[in-house]
C-alpha cells in the first residue's frame, strides 16, 4: 500500500464513506511518516450500521449453526493464505516486530478455528422425566447485534476472538476497532466478506470516542465485548450495563512474576525478557514486576541487566530488532515520564537499553530497575511500555503477598524447581492466568482469557467456553405431551 489512505466504513456489504467529516491520522510507529486517515464516524454512522445489522440478524439466525461453522472454516482458510499480509500490515500500523506479528495473526487463526466446533460448543441439554411425563430441554439461541471493541496493541488477534464466535452462535457483528491501528481491520473486513457472509451480518465502523459511546447507548446494541485501559474498561462496563447490554471488558493489568533462588535463570532470564520487552511492553500479559526471592536476587538482577543492556531496539521491520517503536508519541512521553517518576521515587537503573534509532519514530529504550519498594507506583500502575521492574522479597509467602495486593489480576508465573512452591504459588496467587516456567501464560483458544479483578469487568471471560456462553442466551422449555 501506496501513499495516504481515506479509510471508510463497511456496512451491510458495502464501503461506505461516514457522514462525519473528522479525521485523525494514522502514522507508521517506526518513522512517523503518514499510512492513513481514519474517519471519527459520529452517532448517525454507527446508527446506520446498528441498523443494518439489526436487519441481518433474523435470516442469519436462522441459518443452520452447521452451515455457519463452514463459513467460518472458509474464513479461516482465507486468514492462512493472507496471514503473511496481515502480520505485515500489523507491524507496519502497530510497530511491532514481524516475528511478533506473525504469532498474534496465529493466535487469531487458532481462536478462529475454536468457533468453527460451535455444533458442539453450542449444544444445550436434555433431561427426560424432570417430572411424571414432563421433559425440559435447554436451547442455546444467538444474543442478537453484538460489538466489539478492541485495542491498537493485537489488531487482528483480538477481532479474531471475538468476531468469528459471535457470528457462528448466531449474531450480527459490528467492529469497532483501534483508532490507531484501522488498516488491519479493513483487511479482516474485506476476508470475512469474501468468506461469504451476508451483507449486515459483518460491519466495521471507525472512530473513538463518540463512535464507542454510541455503541454503547444504542437501544438495538445486545452485547458489548472490549478489550482496553482499565479507565475505559470500567466506563464501557457500566454505560452498556446501564442500558441493558451484556457486557465483558477486558482492563488493565500489572503482572508479577516470582522468581525463586532454585531457579533455572538460564531458562528464566530469556522468559523474564521476552514477557517484560516483547511488543515493546505494550500486551497485557507483559511481566512489568519481578519479585526477586531471596537469596539470589543479586545473581538475577545482574543476569537480567546483561540482557537488557543487548536488546535490539529498531524499526519494526528490521529482523535485527527485539524492542520496536510504541504506538504514539504521546504514550512515548507518558513512560519516559514513568522512568523519571521511578528514579526520583529511589528506584535504581540497574540497566537501560540501547540507544533508539533516529528521529521520526516512537521508541523507549528498554529500562530495568532495581530495588523497588512494593508501594511505588512504578510497582502499582500499569505503565504499558518497556519498563521492567525488580523487587525483592524474603520468602514465597511474602513476594505472594506483595503481588496479591495489586489492584490487578490478569497474570503471573513463577519460575521454580520446586513443585511444591510451584503449588503453592497456584493454590494462592490472585490471578486468573497463571504460568508456572512461563514467561507470557496466554492460555489456548479453546480455555477463556480469565483476567481477575480489576482486569475484568464482567462474568463471562473471552475465548472458550465462557465466550460461547456470552454470545449466546439460554431457554429453557419445560414440556408435556397429553
Amino acid at each position: 500500500m501506496s501513499g495516504t489512505v481515506e479509510l471508510e466504513n463497511f456496512v451491510a456489504g458495502h464501503w461506505v464513506r461516514p457522514t462525519a467529516t473528522g479525521r485523525l491520522d494514522v502514522p507508521d510507529p517506526s518513522d512517523g511518516h503518514l499510512l492513513a486517515r481514519v474517519p471519527r464516524s459520529e452517532a448517525g454512522d454507527v446508527d446506520t450500521a446498528v441498523r443494518a445489522a439489526r436487519a441481518a440478524f433474523p435470516a442469519w439466525r436462522d441459518v443452520p449453526v452447521a452451515e455457519r461453522a463452514r463459513k467460518i472454516l472458509t474464513l479461516r482458510s482465507l486468514l492462512e493464505s493472507h496471514a503473511d499480509e496481515l502480520a505485515h500490515s500489523i507491524s507496519r500500523e502497530n510497530g511491532k516486530t514481524l516475528d511478533e506479528a506473525r504469532g498474534s495473526v496465529r493466535r487469531g487463526i487458532e481462536a478462529t478455528e475454536f468457533a468453527a466446533s460451535a455444533p458442539t460448543t453450542m449444544q444445550g441439554a436434555f433431561l427426560e422425566d424432570v417430572s411424571r411425563g414432563v421433559d425440559t430441554t435447554l436451547l442455546r439461541q444467538p444474543l442478537g447485534v453484538v460489538v466489539g471493541i478492541t485495542p491498537f496493541n493485537f489488531p487482528v488477534m483480538i477481532p479474531l476472538w471475538m468476531a468469528p464466535l459471535a457470528l457462528v452462535c448466531g449474531n450480527s457483528f459490528i467492529l469497532k476497532p483501534s483508532e490507531r491501528v484501522p488498516l488491519s481491520a479493513n483487511m479482516l473486513a474485506r476476508l470475512i466478506h469474501e468468506a461469504g457472509f451476508p451483507a449486515g451480518t459483518f460491519n466495521l465502523v471507525h472512530g473513538d470516542a463518540e463512535a464507542v459511546n454510541a455503541l454503547l447507548t444504542h437501544p438495538e446494541v445486545d452485547g458489548i465485548s472490549f478489550v482496553g485501559s482499565a479507565p475505559t474498561a470500567k466506563h464501557v462496563y457500566t454505560t452498556a450495563a446501564a442500558h441493558g447490554k451484556r457486557v465483558q471488558a477486558l482492563a488493565g493489568a500489572k503482572n508479577h512474576i516470582i522468581v525463586l533462588p532454585d531457579a533455572d535463570l538460564e531458562k528464566t532470564v530469556p522468559a523474564v525478557i521476552s514477557s517484560a520487552f516483547g511488543q515493546a511492553g505494550e500486551r497485557c500479559l507483559a511481566g512489568s514486576v519481578v519479585i526477586a526471592v531471596e537469596p539470589g536476587a543479586d545473581r538475577l538482577v545482574a543476569q537480567l541487566a546483561a540482557a537488557v543492556r543487548a536488546l535490539p531496539v529498531g524499526a519494526a521491520h528490521d529482523p535485527a530488532t527485539e524492542v520496536g517503536p510504541v504506538i504514539r508519541a504521546d504514550h512515548r512521553d507518558r513512560i519516559l515520564r514513568w522512568i523519571q517518576e521511578g528514579e526520583a521515587g529511589g528506584a535504581v537503573l540497574a540497566a537501560k537499553g540501547p540507544t533508539p534509532p533516529g528521529a521520526g519514530g516512537y521508541y523507549v529504550s528498554p529500562v530495568l530497575f532495581d530495588h523497588v519498594r512494593p508501594e511505588m507506583s512504578i510497582a502499582q500502575e500499569e505503565i504499558f511500555g518497556p519498563v521492567l521492574s525488580v523487587v525483592r522479597a524474603g520468602s514465597l509467602v511474602e513476594a505472594i503477598g506483595i503481588a496479591n495486593r495489586s489492584r490487578f489480576g490478569n497474570a503471573s508465573a513463577i519460575f521454580t524447581r520446586d513443585g511444591g512452591a510451584a503449588r503453592t504459588f497456584v493454590h494462592s496467587i490472585e490471578a486468573g492466568m497463571l504460568g508456572v516456567n512461563v514467561g507470557v501464560p496466554a492460555p489456548a483458544a479453546y480455555f477463556p482469557f480469565a483476567g481477575w479483578k480489576g482486569s475484568f469487568y464482567g462474568d463471562l471471560h473471552a475465548t472458550g467456553k465462557d465466550a460461547i456462553d456470552f454470545y449466546t442466551r439460554k431457554k429453557v422449555v419445560t414440556s408435556r405431551w397429553f
